[in-house]
């Protein structure tokens, strides 16, 4: 095990021994050594373990920002003889999440001797296609711009890292005097300016100056720390980063009140999420002008703090400081000229107000595209803002899918910590407009967006369907999931829905879905559902009305009770649950879907159904019904109309299969057999198949198709609407 008896940093600023998660308060230490002592000797595999505890905590770095390193010696392929490598954090990884894979091995002199031919910084990004000539494992990720930062600095371990409390003092006014000051010329100053090979030779430049440093403090962007062992390197960054942190703490409210005080009082807890909820499917459907956007909220105590202050209208203008934070918030946020007490639910009024001012902020994004813009920058990319801030209120964020807005909240937090740091020390201050700019079309970041994967078929849509915890429903879930859409996962059972959300985590992670309970004749539980979906996603696209209950009777044997809960149910919930969600659907204006599962029973007459068969009857006019009202909105209705799906699914449940099975004069165990028979095609109907019929309506292959109907029965003659 790393030895913790030998740190070299001999201007450390605490001792090393017996450091524990009590020793720090504003950061977590997690180091464990029983967990260390097992990776020992394997430097690469203690570098993952003390990257995976760095991205763990967001006060460190959020998601995708920073990198780590660590130099080693390995057996060069080729000769065999002990050569010296770097492994890095390699392009558009998480430190918390990455794994040996994640990372890219270069040999050490051959990234050194490119400064050889290194013709200045007006050819900087021609370096980026040499790194690949000092690859060193070939299976490794692509190195990202930040690997020369690593390679040029001597020692063994280096993190560098986002952390809100040093970039607070980074991004101040004061920032070079304040490092100064506050650790004794025992961390260094870079200026700010674009990562890259030439600050890699700035870096090293600095070390030169001054051996003794412990860390170098990047303006407006970060912090680099280091160590001979991965243990030193991790234990350095921690304690510089508490003592940036612990320094804001003992300033906020010394000069002034925090953020010039507060202008406004928050409404209180429930008002804010009724509001939010409220006009967030407005919000979207201005964001989603060029393309599907997928929404996310937050009334986090910073955010409030921030939104409700009198210095907002100064500071939220002037944009971020790290890179990091402004790639994914964008350069600015809307504020929105909404007062709380303001109804937000009279969608027309709302809209008429709010156009306007989105109408501001894309012409702002434009001049600035215009101004900043250079021979050969990428073409301007969606003006729309990606962060709204609603005093009194909260903080929605709105990008392609749910992982990214949330994270783009998650940097805007940051960066309001950064702001609220910064004032509190000294002034804060922003990047200047065209250094932003030419980070965010930077010709390599345009690079790295082109080789993402293109978006699948259901990327920005958001679908609700009901009773998804389990048979039909969860696989239509499942389905939509794993072609890109974000899906509200309900249903009447506590129990199954629980089981079903821990299911979607394992398989999809953690931003595909949301859960909510839902019964389709408790119109309460159908706006609190669609509230849900609101606030998780920012609205909903896609509707499928697939809860449902079979009841197979003679009709003298039918009881009153038996035909209200089927008509309740089948035809009440189908008509319920749409109203909600074309509600939500008009307020975004982007058009949307609407798919029934109804029956081939609705055009069948068999014994022993007539509640059951009137009400899927019922659920198919309703369809067509809707289909010809919604046209003018773009709302497409169809229907998807199964047989016998028995896998997985609730039809056998209350005497359904007794009954069917009476009806045909068989056994239940014998009815999955006379069911695939008695089709034209001799098959099965499985869950999956009714959940690929839905995915045709809503794939983008049938976009201008609606009141249709996809019969998914196996071919059964008597159900041909023609």
């Amino acid at each position: 095990m790393e030895s913790k008896k030998t740190n070299a940093l001999n201007n450390s600023l605490a001792g090393d021994e017996g450091l524990n998660a009590g020793s720090f308060k504003h950061v977590s230490y997690l180091w464990n050594d029983e967990e260390a002592a097992k990776l020992a000797g394997d430097e690469v595999a203690l570098l993952v373990y003390r990257s995976n505890l760095l991205g763990a905590d967001l006060r460190l770095t959020n998601y995708g920002g920073g990198n780590t390193s660590c130099k080693a010696t390995a057996k060069d392929p080729l000769t065999g003889k002990d050569v010296e490598v770097m492994w890095v954090k390699g392009s558009g990884g998480d430190l918390g999440t990455m794994k040996r894979s994640g990372l890219a091995a270069l040999y050490v002199d051959r990234l050194r001797s490119l400064k050889n031919i290194y013709r200045g910084i007006e050819h900087e990004d021609e370096m980026v296609e040499l790194f690949n000539h000092c690859i060193y494992d070939l299976a490794s990720k692509a190195p990202s711009i930040d690997t020369p930062l690593h390679g040029f600095l001597p020692y063994k371990h280096i993190d560098h890292l986002h952390p809100d409390a040093a970039i607070a003092i980074a991004a101040a006014k004061d920032g070079k005097k304040i490092t100064q000051e506050l650790f004794n010329g025992s961390i260094g100053w870079v200026e700010w300016q674009r990562p890259g090979f030439d600050l890699g030779l700035k870096l090293k430049a600095a070390i030169d100056e001054n051996p003794g440093l412990r860390g170098i403090m990047l303006g407006s962007h970060g912090l680099f720390t280091w160590g001979n062992t991965a243990y030193e390197s991790y234990v350095n960054t921690l304690e510089v980063i508490e003592k940036c942190a612990q320094y804001l703490e003992d300033n906020y409210g010394k000069k002034r009140p925090t953020f010039g005080g507060q202008k406004l009082q928050s409404l209180p807890k429930e008002e804010r999420l009724a509001k939010a909820a409220a006009l967030a499917p407005v919000l979207r459907g201005f964001c989603s002008s060029k393309q599907n956007m997928i929404g996310h909220f937050t009334d986090d105590d910073r955010v409030l703090e921030y939104i409700n202050s009198n210095d907002l209208e100064r500071l939220a203008p002037m944009g971020t400081s790290c890179p990091d934070h402004f790639l994914r918030t964008k350069i600015s946020p809307l504020v929105l000229n909404i007062s709380t007490d303001e109804d937000v639910t009279d969608v027309t009024a709302i809209k008429e107000k709010l156009a306007p001012q989105f109408e501001a902020y894309r012409n702002m994004y434009a001049e600035y595209y215009e101004t900043c813009k250079h021979p050969n920058s990428p073409a301007m990319r969606d003006a729309n803002p990606v962060i709204i801030l609603y005093p009194g209120v909260g903080m929605f964020s709105f990008a392609k899918d749910k992982q990214t807005t949330r994270v783009a909240s998650e940097f805007y937090i940051n960066a309001i910590n950064v702001m609220k740091g910064a004032e509190a020390v000294s002034e804060y201050t922003s990047l200047p407009r065209q250094e932003a700019f030419n980070i965010e079309y930077w010709l390599l970041e345009e690079a790295k967006l082109q080789r993402m994967p293109k978006p699948k078929p259901l990327s920005g849509r958001i679908a609700l369907i009901t009773g998804s915890a389990g048979g039909i429903g969860k696989a239509i879930a499942k389905k939509f999931a794993a072609e890109g859409a974000c899906v509200v996962i309900n249903d009447i059972n506590e129990e199954r829905l629980q089981g079903a959300m821990e299911e979607f985590k394992t398989q999809f992670g953690r931003d595909t879905a949301s859960s909510t309970l839902l019964d389709v004749t408790n119109n309460d539980t159908i706006e609190k559902a669609f509230t849900d979906a609101v606030l998780a996603f920012g609205g909903v696209d896609i509707v499928i009305n697939n809860a449902g209950i079979s009841i197979s009777k003679s009709i003298t044997d039918h009881s009153i009770a038996d035909w209200d809960k089927l008509y309740d149910i089948l035809v009440k919930g189908q008509f319920l649950v749409s109203k909600a969600g074309i509600e939500i659907m008009r307020k975004q204006n982007i058009g949307g879907d609407i798919i029934n599962i109804v029956s081939k029973n609705s055009v069948v007459a068999g014994p022993n159904n007539a509640g059951y068969g009137s009400a899927k009857a019922a659920q198919a006019h309703l369809s067509r019904l809707l289909a010809a009202e919604l046209g003018s909105d773009k709302i497409r209705v169809n229907t998807v109309n199964p047989d016998a799906v028995i896998a997985d699914s609730n039809i056998w449940a209350g005497g359904w299969a007794e009954g069917r099975a009476k009806a045909y004069g068989i056994t239940v165990e014998e009815l999955p057999a006379y069911y695939a028979k008695r089709t034209l095609l001799n098959e099965a109907i499985l869950p999956e198949d009714i959940a690929n019929a839905c995915f045709v309506f809503v794939g983008g292959l049938l976009n201008k198709s609606t009141g249709n109907v996809l019969n998914v029965d196996g071919g059964v003659a008597a159900a041909f609407l023609r």
